[in-house]
């Protein structure tokens, strides 16, 4: 069956946990007050279904966030303006059933309306390898790598240009059309649409 990618719902938080904590050590982990913080300001915080069951989930935001992971602030001291994916977790069971493929194209159409880059980061240790190399061939790139000072693992820090941003600001500027396939996921948080051009594909 088809994998449908939509918003989160309140009452399926429970299960998103369950799905963060059982990710392993490539995923931090999450208590439920972080996780309702999430669901109350994320600006993208969507979930994927396949057969009727919850296949994964994925958290994203702008720059201007207010948020406290030192690999956020690591993007924001070195790059202006860009949509962070905080974290995405695909069920052991769905893993290489195309989940990951339909959140990163719906989180990239998401974004190249309003933001000129992805972030994301993949932590170092451990056998992280596919991850890179699922990462590299979505066409991010490591600019760097950073420390958490949180936790002691290290991350390569990756960005991937959208290359259709600059067109589209140029083209609309902040009045985006009002049609369904752009209405932003998370609706309550109109701030994240004011945006700047910056930066152009190679």
């Amino acid at each position: 069956m088809s994998i449908v990618v939509r918003d989160v719902r309140e009452h399926e938080l429970d299960s998103v946990l369950a799905l963060n904590n059982a990710a392993g050590p490539a995923i931090l982990p999450l208590d439920a007050a972080r996780l309702r913080h999430f669901f109350e300001t994320a600006e993208y915080f969507r979930v994927a279904e396949r057969d009727g069951t919850l296949a994964g989930f994925l958290i994203g935001m702008g720059a201007g966030a207010d948020h406290d992971s030192s690999n956020f602030r690591w993007f924001r001291e070195r790059y202006p303006d860009f949509f962070y994916i905080d974290r995405i977790v695909v069920a052991s069971r769905r893993r290489g059933g195309g989940v990951g493929r339909a959140f990163y194209a719906d989180a990239q159409s998401y974004a190249e309306l309003r933001y000129p880059q992805l972030a994301c980061e993949v932590f170092l240790e451990g056998t992280n390898d596919p991850v890179l190399l699922f990462h590299g061939s979505f066409g991010f790139r490591e600019v760097g790598q950073h420390l958490m000072t949180e936790t002691g693992l290290r991350a390569a820090m990756l960005m991937k240009q959208l290359c259709s941003y600059p067109w589209v600001h140029e083209t609309y500027g902040n009045a985006l059309p009002d049609v369904p396939w752009i209405t932003q996921p998370r609706t309550s948080n109109q701030a994240a649409l004011v945006r700047r051009p910056t930066g152009t594909c190679p």
